[in-house]
């Protein structure tokens, strides 16, 4: 199988929902997440392509097997990653990182400092994957009003706040 990362586009957003929907129950088996599964809008996606952070995994058959998506944080010059996904029959063979790491490139040249991003803190393949990635946990005083912002509204949506973090890298 040789995957390629590139620029998604819009047409590939019913498939990017698909893709996290399906990463949805993998959350689910670890605790990350529960109830209904939901995944990203449209107006989501589109904000992630119109700042230019939205890259896809393509499978051999051309069709999407995984996504990242980042906004630009203009006024702390960075990037922040709100959404990354692989289909759970691809999880495993190295695609999030790849993801990642060209959506991090990106950010760099651009000339961004940092990017950060909030996960779950326990299930293996969010924080502990993060951190293998040079990203760093970001807590207390530490953390910024924007992503102390960012963390209540996921709780607000359900998710547990014993296991919600936040995370920044230095690019």
């Amino acid at each position: 199988m040789d995957l390629m990362i590139e620029a998604a586009e819009r047409q590939h957003f019913p498939q990017l929902r698909q893709v996290e929907l399906s990463a949805f129950e993998t959350l689910r088996s670890a605790g990350a997440v529960s109830g209904e599964p939901m995944a990203s809008t449209d107006e989501e996606l589109q904000r992630y392509l119109d700042d230019g952070l939205l890259y896809v995994a393509i499978d051999d058959d051309g069709d999407p097997v995984g996504y990242v998506g980042a906004t630009i944080v203009a006024e702390e010059n960075c990037i922040h990653v709100g959404e990354m996904d692989v289909h759970p029959a691809f999880q495993g063979k190295g695609i999030g990182r790849r993801l990642l790491l060209a959506i991090l490139n990106a950010a760099r040249l651009r000339g961004l400092t940092f990017a950060t991003l909030t996960t779950d803190r326990i299930a293996p393949f969010n924080a502990r994957f993060y951190l293998t990635l040079g990203f760093a946990l970001v807590e207390g005083t530490e953390r910024s009003h924007r992503l102390t912002t960012i963390l209540e509204e996921e709780i607000a949506k359900g998710l547990d706040p014993s296991r919600r973090c936040a995370m920044r890298r230095e690019l």
